[in-house]
């Protein structure tokens, strides 16, 4: 263990972390580069056999980045197929990369640390890095934006050469420590606990750009949303933030316990989709958007203004079915398949809009951050495991035995520590922390 995390933990002051050396080798998470193509043939892409845990290299830091002391991370759908090497084997991003400079080349290594959230102790700072100091405490925005690029100055997801920080880049989340761009750090939500304000982020502020970004839906009070899976990662935070918008969430579950966690966050409009009567093909039959728009009125008077798309192919047709005349289905993913079906009647006649949605920009990931930080949305944490158990947590993502988010703690030692506002969480309740634990 270096010095360094030792005195993160203890909770040293950032003059006090600067003058410790920064360690030249830690643990991380990762895949290597020789193992690319193990599963070739195989059904069962076993993420335990590709993600390994062991000592990497320090690299050395940009003028406008940091080192993070990572107390702790949280699994993603993103290391799900960076561990099994698809759609693509991630190393291409990393050699495409490190076609870019000395900056890029530190990242095409033969192993690839991975993770696309963080919360923790900034330990260094580049020469260029103005807004942070040594000490700060951050959750990590995972999106990793050239700010050379013109196009990153209308909208940091339009820009060419946008990527997504420890999937398209090295460094990532999954270690005792990550490199980070200085427009990647966000304040720390104080109330929280480390794991809790490191498993945010990435489906927090993609759920607001979809919802509530001017990019997106840019759903008004009253407006009826139909959220898919919303004991998932990005559901259970859209769910949320329909709420705390003044709009009217139509949660999609698929059983009766999570119908149960979502009625917790304060959502009265639940439809278990294994109670609906689709038949053959369940919701890809071509009578499942009647069946499930039937549902839905009974439950709210009217048809969804906004759907929530990211599941894709299994349930698109519906999705663009059921949206009312005028509506918009805005999708941000496609985890059952990326080949959709739909009628096209019931999207030109009815005047409706497709909003294809990416990440989310710095802005969004500050915005959704301090909603954190006022307590007006809450983490939906289900389980923590250890840095040594990354590989079992990315399995439990790949069979989907999870809901909500799962986290890992890298520099944390356990669970509940890293809150430095607790008056704040009192006045919450400790209860809504723990939805998702149930």
């Amino acid at each position: 263990m270096s010095e360094l995390l030792e005195a993160v933990r203890s909770g040293a002051s950032g003059r006090e972390l600067a003058e410790i050396d920064l360690p030249t080798r830690f643990r991380a998470a990762f895949t290597r580069k020789d193992e690319v193509g193990i599963f070739e043939g195989q059904k069962d892409k076993d993420v335990r056999r590709s993600m390994h845990v062991g000592d990497v290299e320090m690299p050395e830091i940009a003028p406008d980045e940091c080192v993070i002391a990572v107390m702790a991370a949280a699994i993603n759908f993103n290391t799900v197929w960076s561990a099994i090497f698809e759609p693509m084997p991630t190393f291409h991003f990393l050699e495409k990369f490190g076609r870019q400079g000395w900056y890029g080349a530190r990242h095409d290594l033969p192993y690839h640390i991975l993770g696309s959230d963080a919360a923790g102790v900034v330990v260094r700072t580049g020469s260029a890095v103005k807004h942070w100091k040594v000490g700060d405490q951050v959750v990590i925005s995972p999106s990793y934006v050239d700010e050379e690029d013109h196009g990153s100055y209308d909208d940091g997801m339009m820009s060419e050469t946008q990527l997504a920080w420890g999937f398209e880049t090295n460094f990532g989340a999954l270690g005792e420590f990550c490199v980070a761009k200085a427009n990647q750090l966000v304040k720390k939500p104080a109330h929280l606990t480390w794991e809790e304000a490191g498993s945010n982020t990435l489906c927090a502020a993609t759920a607001y750009r979809m919802l509530v970004g001017t990019h997106g839906a840019r759903m008004k009070q009253g407006d009826v949303v139909l959220v898919w899976g919303a004991t998932g990662g990005l559901g259970s935070f859209a769910t949320q933030l329909v709420l705390n918008g003044g709009g009217i969430p139509v949660a999609v579950v698929s059983s009766e316990e999570k119908a149960e966690i979502v009625r917790s966050q304060g959502c009265r409009n639940v439809i278990n989709r294994s109670e609906l009567d689709l038949g053959e093909g369940g919701l890809r039959n071509p009578k499942a958007g009647r069946i499930l728009g039937e549902a839905i009125r009974r439950q709210v008077g009217e048809d969804p203004g906004i759907v929530f798309e990211y599941l894709g192919r299994e349930t698109f047709g519906a999705s663009v079915y059921v949206a009312k005349r005028g509506g918009k289905i805005v999708t941000c993913g496609s985890s059952t398949g990326y080949k959709h079906e739909y009628d096209n009647r019931f999207l030109w006649m009815r005047l409706k809009s497709i909003i294809g949605s990416h990440g989310f920009n710095y802005h969004e990931a500050v915005q959704v951050n301090r909603l954190f930080g006022l307590g007006m949305i809450h983490p939906t944490l289900s389980r923590s495991y250890s840095l040594d158990e990354a590989g079992e947590a990315t399995r439990a993502v790949q069979l989907n035995q999870h809901i909500g988010k799962v986290a890992v703690l890298c520099g944390a030692t356990a669970e509940g520590q890293g809150v430095s506002d607790p008056e704040l969480r009192e006045r919450i309740g400790e209860e809504k922390f723990h939805l998702f634990r149930h």
